[in-house]
């Protein structure tokens, strides 16, 4: 076979299609994707923490030293400062004793239970790696154990552990910095949490990266800050439940089954977040459970299934949810709500680029949530006095999920043509009254800039309240 060669002509096309292509491509990448998904600079800040200092005063520990011996003979205040090199598990730190190693200082498990504990107040565990935990889930087999008041967790690596680092019944610790990565050959439900807090308060984590665990988990643990943090391909990026007062801010969460979901908390104050790429049947970006009195603003949820999931939040009416300042977009649906609307406020979020800006289950509206300023891309109205309201309210009803709502195995044909060229017949030619979903008296016709913020130069240090 005869292979034709193009000819000048064609070839110049060809270079001309190529540069094209990229062009648009960068078009796209310079225009939309600061807006959709302009985390990139907090990935750069969450792994670029700062090493801990190496104490100023310490004693030398040589590898292969009987490390457990020299931990149990130090005496409160002492630093023990490793080499690199091999050192065996378990360890047990005591009352404000300071472990320090560079990276390629190695403590390996026994094979059995958890390799290293912290459980006397004041003790620190800065900058070396932690290779491995004993394998019983049931007994919480653990990289790191904390169990005290004012303990430090800094720089570690930890890896194939069961479970990464474990804070539990404790007050004042400060987990920052550390790299903890799961077992991706596992399976969601049989890899252990990557870091968890447990009736733990008043703690800070910080500039932590997490990677192939399961849960990021805060259970029966209030006024907690969790600030700066990277999560990715787990199961949830960060899971409250019955915990209060709790500050998440400046988080990238990608490709998480679940970005964050905050079960029976309350007072949670989310911040400039970034939640992307939580797809699949049960991709949700930021879920809520009965959850009340929350702020969530200025936070960007790009390419989930469904942005926000609002189950029954807030239980209790008098302490309103305010959602302000969001971005929303590229999602199957934006904003979903199981079990009413009633108590939450919408104020100036922009949702674009969804298939379903909102979706209400079952045969319900969103009318009793309170919609201000937000800016709908499918918004038909206009802007005489240019002032970037509308001058008309914003109508938000589905003929297609009427549809669905009244014949479940429509949904199906979520996103096909069919339901597509039902919806336009639906909108052009209101042959059938469909149910109003909510009402925005004063939309926005143009969407706000917003990117979420860098830390600066320098990369962020740790424990700087």
């Amino acid at each position: 076979m005869i292979t034709p060669q193009r000819s000048p002509a064609g070839t110049r096309r060809a270079r001309v299609r190529r540069k094209t292509l990229v062009a648009l491509l960068w078009f796209w990448l310079d225009a939309v994707a600061p807006a959709a998904s302009p985390g990139v600079v907090l990935q750069a800040a969450a792994e670029r923490a700062v090493a801990p200092e190496r104490p100023s005063s310490c004693r030398e520990v040589t590898a292969g030293a009987d490390l457990a011996a020299l931990l149990a003979a130090a005496v409160p205040g002492e630093a023990l400062c490793l080499a690199p090199g091999d050192y065996a598990g378990p360890l047990r730190l005591g009352p404000r004793v300071t472990l320090w190693g560079p990276r390629d200082a190695v403590v390996h498990s026994s094979g059995e239970g958890t390799t290293v504990r912290l459980e006397a107040d004041g003790a620190a565990l800065l900058g070396l790696t932690v290779d491995g935990s004993g394998g019983r889930y049931d007994l919480l087999d653990a990289a790191v154990h904390v169990q005290a008041a004012d303990v430090r967790v800094e720089g570690v690596l930890v890896r194939r552990a069961v479970y990464g680092i474990l804070v539990e019944k404790s007050a004042r610790a400060l987990v920052c910095g550390n790299e903890v990565v799961g077992d991706a050959s596992q399976t969601l439900g049989l890899r252990g949490d990557g870091i968890r807090l447990w009736e733990t308060r008043d703690s800070l984590l910080e500039h932590n990266v997490v990677r192939d665990g399961r849960d990021l988990v805060v259970w029966y643990s209030s006024r907690n800050r969790i600030v700066g943090n990277r999560v990715e391909r787990s199961r949830y990026g960060t899971h409250l439940m019955y915990s209060h007062d709790v500050e998440i801010e400046s988080n990238e969460y990608v490709s998480n089954i679940t970005g964050v979901f905050l079960m029976y908390s309350r007072g949670t104050r989310m911040r400039r977040n970034l939640l992307a790429g939580s797809t699949g049947a049960a991709g949700i970006g930021l879920g809520l459970k009965e959850s009340d009195a929350l702020l969530v603003a200025e936070n960007h949820f790009v390419h989930n299934t469904v942005g926000i999931y609002v189950d029954t939040s807030p239980l209790n009416k008098a302490e309103p949810n305010l959602f302000e300042s969001n971005v929303l977009r590229l999602g199957e649906v934006g904003i979903s709500f199981l079990g009413g609307a009633e108590g939450n406020a919408f104020r100036d979020n922009e949702l674009r680029d969804n298939q379903d800006a909102v979706r209400v289950e079952g045969r319900g509206d969103a009318l009793g949530a309170e919609w201000r300023g937000n800016d709908f891309d499918d918004y038909a109205g206009y802007d005489l006095d240019g002032d970037g309201i509308g001058d008309v309210p914003y109508e938000l009803r589905s003929l297609s999920s009427d549809l669905i709502s009244a014949t479940p195995v429509l949904a199906f044909f979520r996103g096909t043509p069919a339901l597509g060229f039902a919806e336009a017949i639906g909108r052009s030619v209101p042959l059938f009254e469909t149910r109003l979903l909510l009402v925005d008296p004063v939309p926005r016709v143009r969407p706000l800039s917003r990117r979420l913020s860098n830390e600066g130069p320098g990369g962020p240090r740790c424990g700087l309240r």
